[in-house]
């Protein structure tokens, strides 16, 4: 009798490792990981860069999400084309934040932009960026980029340039970013736009972060002429729905859109259109709520 040949076949596969990411300490979201790619700290904030079976390579600063291969593309073409189908002819962009690079690369594909300049204060994250995510960071060298590793609040503070359209690609107020968020740094960005300038900043989710949303668009109606929410479904950010401000000095995004088939040659999107554009406006009561003040009672 042959002796039976020994084999756990339940130790052939115990990899069973998760990114979770929780919101309010009470619910949050899952992804299994395949590998560890990057772990380090910089100066400003830890960085993570890990790969991911539904979602692809995944940055992780300071243990939040920032992008993923798989669905960047929603929160930066939203966070792009939005204010560049607005306005009539973009041609100074400045992008304060988005050390991943996405935001660069959606701004880069209109024609009219002559210069986009990114203001990142952490270099480690576009470096990192560039090695492990390049299909998002692909146009740090474009020719029409200008990249400053510089304090986005000072260097917005002291500029004496003159945007049409400024973006602010932040992470959450925590850390470095949070400065980006108070009503000091909105003045500064209202001083340097054009006459016609817009400006856009992204606000959180409107589900799990209200607080935050009322105080934000609070600020920014006392600096704005014209201030409006719009939102895009983003499956990685809390809630799965995420929102924009998008703040202008003249145009009102509901009503204009350019539709100029040659503003938009070369310009391709997987997310963004005419329909989408007009839509991420249209509000549900509750995030309605969030942006506009109660009325006063007599």
């Amino acid at each position: 009798m042959l002796d039976a040949k020994i084999r756990e076949s339940s130790m052939t596969d115990l990899w069973n490792v998760w990114f979770c990411e929780l919101h309010r300490k009470r619910v949050g979201l899952n992804i299994k990981v395949k590998r560890f790619l990057y772990s380090g700290k910089s100066p400003f904030q830890e960085i993570n860069i890990l790969d991911t079976y539904e979602f692809g390579r995944m940055l992780v600063l300071y243990g939040s999400i920032m992008t993923t291969e798989v669905d960047e593309f929603i929160y930066h073409e939203m966070i792009s084309h939005v204010p560049l189908g607005a306005h009539p002819h973009p041609r100074d962009v400045l992008i304060i934040g988005g050390g991943d690079g996405g935001t660069l690369r959606e701004v880069l594909k209109h024609p009219t932009v002559e210069r986009a300049t990114l203001v990142e204060i952490d270099q480690m994250v576009v470096e990192k960026s560039q090695e492990f995510l390049p299909t998002i960071a692909s146009a740090f060298g474009h020719p029409r980029a200008r990249v400053l590793f510089e304090d986005g609040e000072k260097f917005l503070a002291q500029c004496r340039e003159k945007f049409d359209v400024i973006l602010v690609d932040a992470s959450d107020p925590v850390g470095p970013a949070e400065v980006l968020f108070q009503k000091p740094f909105h003045e500064s960005a209202l001083h340097a736009l054009r006459d016609d300038g817009i400006f856009i900043t992204q606000s959180e989710s409107p589900f799990f972060h209200q607080k935050t949303v009322r105080s934000l668009y609070r600020n920014l109606g006392q600096v704005f002429p014209i201030v409006r929410m719009y939102h895009a479904y983003i499956p990685t950010y809390p809630s799965g729905i995420w929102s924009f401000a998008f703040c202008s000095k003249k145009y009102d995004p509901f009503e204009r859109y350019a539709a100029d088939a040659e503003r938009w040659k070369g310009v391709t999107t997987k997310y963004y259109n005419p329909e989408v554009h007009r839509a991420a406006f249209a509000l549900p009561n509750f995030m309605k709520d969030l942006v506009q003040p109660p009325p006063e009672r007599g």
